[in-house]
């Protein structure tokens, strides 16, 4: 182990833990092996598997310890807590996971296309098809690393020289090394110092030296006992620890505020108390200030795990459309409502929610605006739309009416026509039989006045000739006003 201040973090200690190679078969079994990964997973925020070549089904078999990973921990010390629950928490609090592959001399690619080595990794995890025995010891390895590790990388590092001088290759310098080898190195290095986080135990407590040592020990004294190294045990004792420190230290400092202001015998109980509540007070000061800052961290850490999605998906512009802003609020609560559900919040949780609300104000108003815009925008378009639809169906309903105004007055021309052909048809038969009469009342009058000549004297036969005349202007008078009476019909 080596503790060196870390090279970009100020105040920070970079501890590297440095293992002993694995496979060794002078040990006589794998026990030794196994402890040996579980420890340095425990231990790491970044836990670095070395290996040589290619990621092949070789490499998977001699990882092989990951699967014993979950008889080797376990997260909760309550034996109510099954196997798989229990391992599904590892997520929590085991380190990243980087796959580090020396003297690789093959071209990254899987399917003739080339690949990065994070997706030479994925492409390496994949899982089988199929439900044999032989598929699940293929998939038992990758699903436990795709499960159990919260973060994956991988780095290929080609020979750093020639093979023929690998045996001198602790006395070369740099710059005789193979220039893709040292920037490869670089970028190695440069990740792990960049990437690497605090080790954090559950319930965000941050190791620093003392902690270390005591989860060391914790840890080996499990193994030792033939008991399982068990995180919530390692917390509880770290805790029993530091609140056992802590006393002490409160109870020397109560003593020596105490006897520094306390001149005995005091005057009354009262100034005895006095001097002790203000004591006490101080103490309680603080410790609700660190509460107070506690919490803050652990709520602001808290949000941006939750609400991470939501910024992501607004700068991809998931919520800039008509009915974006309904969609943002209706996401915005149920995140709102797990952050409320997450447990141990402390007394910041409200401030620092309605802070980050707050921050986050200008979005909201901003995808608001967007939505309005925008459905504004359709509403336009749709009335433009309604109005063209309205504008073409009055036009057909015009086209439609003029047709059958067209045929209507068609038809009413066609039964004007007919009318007046009947009518006239029916004036003539009229005009005829009108005509016939009269001829027939004039012969029989003309037969009447020869047969009244014959007989009567000449007077008769004038008067009978005045009534003839007087008939024949009544019948033509008659004659003239039925034609005109059967025209105005």
């Amino acid at each position: 182990m080596w503790c060196v201040p870390h090279p970009k973090k100020p105040e920070h200690t970079l501890v590297l833990l440095d293992t002993e190679g694995l496979g060794d078969v002078k040990k006589g079994d794998n026990q030794n092996d196994s402890w040996i990964f579980a420890l340095a997973v425990l231990l790491s925020s970044t836990f670095v598997y070395n290996s040589m070549g290619t990621i092949n089904q070789q490499a998977m078999d001699q990882l092989y310890y990951v699967t014993e990973l979950t008889h080797r921990i376990r997260s909760k010390s309550s034996p109510n807590e099954n196997e798989n629950e229990d391992s599904a928490d590892f997520v929590s609090f085991f380190p990243d996971f980087v796959w580090t592959l020396r003297d690789f001399s093959l071209d990254l690619e899987a399917d003739g296309q080339p690949l990065t080595p994070d997706e030479y990794l994925e492409y390496s995890l994949k899982l089988t098809q199929g439900t044999s025995e032989k598929d699940k010891n293929f998939n038992l390895p990758r699903l436990c690393i795709q499960k159990f590790f919260p973060k994956k990388k991988c780095f290929v590092f080609d020979l750093p020289i020639h093979r023929r001088k690998l045996a001198q290759l602790e006395k070369l310098q740099d710059e005789e090394l193979d220039p893709e080898f040292v920037q490869q190195v670089a970028d190695f290095c440069s990740y792990i110092f960049s990437n690497s986080k605090t080790k954090t135990l559950s319930g965000g407590i941050k190791v620093n030296g003392p902690r270390l040592e005591s989860l060391v020990l914790t840890y080996i004294d499990a193994i030792s006992r033939g008991d399982l190294p068990c995180m919530e045990n390692a917390v509880l004792a770290l805790a029993q620890i530091e609140n056992s420190a802590a006393v002490q230290k409160a109870i020397a400092h109560y003593d020596q505020q105490m006897g520094q202001k306390v001149q005995l015998p005091a005057e009354t109980l009262q100034e005895l108390l006095d001097l002790h509540r203000a004591q006490l007070d101080k103490k309680r000061d603080d410790f609700c200030k660190q509460n107070q800052e506690a919490s803050s961290d652990r709520c602001s850490a808290l949000l941006q795990v939750i609400f991470s999605p939501l910024e992501e998906e607004v700068k991809a512009g998931i919520y800039s459309k008509p009915g974006g802003y309904r969609l943002f609020i209706q996401k915005l609560q149920d995140l709102e409502k797990k952050y409320y559900e997450e447990p141990r919040k402390g007394i910041q949780a409200e401030e620092i929610l309605q802070t980050y609300l707050k921050s986050k104000e200008s979005v909201t108003d901003a995808i608001l605006q967007t939505d309005q815009i925008l459905t504004e925008k359709e509403k336009e378009i749709e009335v433009e739309r309604v109005k063209a639809e309205s504008a073409q169906a009055s036009a057909e309903m015009v086209e439609e009416m003029q047709i059958k105004y067209q045929q209507m007055m068609e038809e009413k021309e066609k039964s004007y026509q007919e009318h007046v052909k009947q009518l006239t048809e029916k004036m003539e038969r009229e005009r005829a039989q009108l005509l016939e009469e009269q001829e027939k009342t004039l012969t029989s009058k003309l037969q009447e006045q020869a047969r009244v000549l014959k007989e009567r004297c000449q007077g008769e036969s004038t008067q009978l000739q005045n009534e003839i005349q007087k008939l024949q202007k009544t019948l033509k008078k008659k004659t003239k006003r039925y034609m005109s009476h059967k025209l105005k019909i």
